[in-house]
């Protein structure tokens, strides 16, 4: 997962709406949203006063007391007039960990409601530090095993309660941490590495006890389209000009890929037409820093050659799914980069030595690509599903920024929280593979299907617990806040499939899917372009930091009802799904357990 940070308050907000469809390539019907700039900064400025404004009047509501300050970080315009903005909190100018809310306006921009993280009041029984920050500092630095950055003082209004806190980032040479250590007892209160890693520490350590070597399937042959592949930059005269190249990847084949020609008969890996998008190579260094990237150039607009022999091999291969990601979530949602506001995503392969991982790191806002370890993992983690994955981890820090709420002492993550946020991570993965349509990796409801794990598959939403590896669970329980977030995720999966797919035996492609459901009820699903719309709808307006299960079926239930009404059949089937996985109002827990 990522840390539990606030992040920098002094944003531009970018106000975005939404109607009711999808388009695109993979799914039918209208855009989801126009992203307004300059024009509407004007309306941005009168919407997030209004629920500043509204946030402080109905505080019983909202959660918000004296001391408090909002800082706005996204609008929302929805088409049929509702307002939603999201805040992040400061108390006494300190900034507030589980202080994010979501006010909710009409088209008159009259209060309807919110979307808080917090419960409780955020104010911390004293204001008083007894440790130092440079006491606080050491503290993290040994809990971290790193190098200590500066000590910040936060109220942490995570798990049920409010304390004043240091948040200190700590980095050694593998990546960084965030620890938060209480400043009045000098307890760590977490500890969390800032990057996501793809795979778990628990997945990697039953994969070396069993003595697995996972084998995975290579790409060949074209799926690019004609007129693509290798044209170069046709009559250009100015430079750096738009060219069009081919990919020789590890696991699509041959593809076409937007380059840059930076002189006559002189090649980038960039892409200018998705706002710079570009990969580079670390050459086994382990840095979070793009700058200490090598970019990859070439006199030919030809990269790799297929084979891991061409280091470039692998950059095709994560340039290809960084775009197909960034296009899925542009033509599908009118989202504009991962953060929504039109900056490149980027990505750096051959990311440190035997590093048999993938990452999104939000120090360096991109995709980091380990080679494998050269015995489980023998070849780089730039498969397409797991690119639209991390980078969904993206997509969800600049909205909902979901959060473990505990880890274990080697550094496995925990919290419902946290397994929502791989749970989407999966799921608009699964989707980003629907949209590329590509021969070589058709699309499915399976994660790393083409890693060449023996089970065939990393996890699969419709059954989650055909899983094996990580012990993914297929239904909620009480105890499901105590599973890893990996294989915790597969409640929402499940629940996500069902709306989509329904239940039942079902082949789709070249795969046979057979879901259950918990009560023995069957559900008719509504179909993918339905079921994403839902569950986008839900994220980016009705899910928060703290969101657990029960609090996402809420959330998707308010989504369905925006986009086709309180007695559609869409939202009766979003309240069968989350029963089939046993996530009901009627067994929604206490508040504070």
């Amino acid at each position: 997962m990522r840390r539990p940070h606030i992040r920098t308050v002094a944003v531009a907000v970018a106000v975005t709406t939404a109607a009711t469809g999808l388009a695109g390539t993979a799914f039918a019907g209208p855009s989801t949203g126009v992203e307004r700039t300059s024009a509407a900064a004007p309306i941005a400025t009168t919407v997030v006063e209004a629920a500043r404004t509204a946030a402080f009047a109905h505080a019983t509501a909202t959660g918000v007391s004296q001391g408090d300050e909002l800082h706005a970080q996204d609008v929302m315009v929805d088409p049929e007039g509702a307002r939603h903005v999201r805040f992040v909190r400061t108390h006494a100018g300190m900034p507030v960990l589980g202080g994010d809310l979501v006010v909710h306006l009409d088209r008159k921009l009259s209060y309807t409601g919110v979307t808080r993280a917090a419960r409780h009041t955020v104010q911390p029984t004293t204001t008083k530090a007894e440790l130092t920050p440079a006491e606080a500092a050491a503290k993290a630095a040994r809990a971290a095993d790193g190098e200590a950055g500066t000590a910040e003082l936060v109220v942490d209004a995570r798990d049920g309660a409010s304390a004043l806190a240091y948040q200190v980032p700590v980095t050694d040479g593998a990546g960084s941490h965030t620890v938060v250590v209480d400043a009045v007892t000098g307890k760590v209160r977490s500890n969390t590495p800032d990057a996501d890693e793809f795979l778990s520490p628990k997945l990697l350590d039953a994969l070396r006890r069993r003595g697995e070597t996972a084998d995975p399937s290579a790409g060949a042959g074209s799926t690019a389209s004609a007129g693509l592949l290798g044209s170069g930059a046709a009559s250009a005269t100015r430079y750096p000009a738009t060219a069009h190249g081919t990919g020789n990847t590890l696991f699509v084949g041959k593809v076409g890929l937007t380059t840059t020609a930076t002189s006559r008969g002189h090649y980038q890996l960039k892409d200018p037409s998705r706002y710079g998008t570009e990969v580079r190579d670390a050459k086994g260094k382990e840095t979070e820093s793009f700058g200490a990237g090598t970019k990859f150039t070439n006199t030919t607009d030809v990269w790799g050659n297929g084979k891991t022999t061409s280091r470039a091999s692998a950059a095709a291969d994560a340039q290809y799914g960084i775009t197909k990601t960034l296009d899925f979530y542009k033509k599908t949602f009118n989202r504009k980069g991962i953060a929504n506001n039109s900056k490149p995503a980027r990505g750096m392969v051959h990311w440190g030595k035997k590093v048999a991982n993938a990452f999104w790191d939000p120090n360096c806002t991109c995709m980091l690509y380990g080679d494998g370890d050269g015995r489980t993992f023998t070849k780089p983690f730039v498969v397409l599903d797991v690119t639209g994955h991390e980078l969904t981890h993206g997509v969800v820090e600049a909205t909902a920024d979901l959060q473990p709420t505990h880890l274990d002492t080697h550094g496995n993550q925990y919290g419902e929280p946290g397994a929502l946020n791989e749970s989407l991570a999966d799921i608009f993965a699964s989707n980003v593979e629907f949209y590329a349509n590509n021969a070589k990796d058709t699309p499915d409801y399976l994660i790393g299907e083409k890693m060449g794990l023996a089970q065939k598959f990393l996890r699969r939403l419709d059954h989650p617990s055909l899983d094996k590896l990580e012990g993914t669970i297929d239904y909620w329980s009480p105890d499901t806040e105590n599973t890893e977030v990996h294989a915790g995720s597969g409640v929402s999966s499940h629940a996500y499939y069902l709306l989509a797919e329904g239940s039942g035996r079902k082949k789709i492609g070249t795969v046979t899917y057979d879901s259950p459901t918990f009560d023995g009820s069957t559900v008719k699903g509504i179909g993918r372009t339905k079921a994403t719309a839902i569950f986008y709808r839900a994220l980016t307006r009705y899910m928060v930091s703290t969101t657990s299960f029960h609090d996402a079926r809420v959330a998707t239930l308010k989504a369905a009802k925006d986009l086709y009404g309180a007695t559609s059949t869409e939202y009766s089937t979003v309240d069968a799904a989350w029963a089939a996985v046993n996530v009901t109002a009627a067994n929604t827990p206490a508040a504070g357990h």
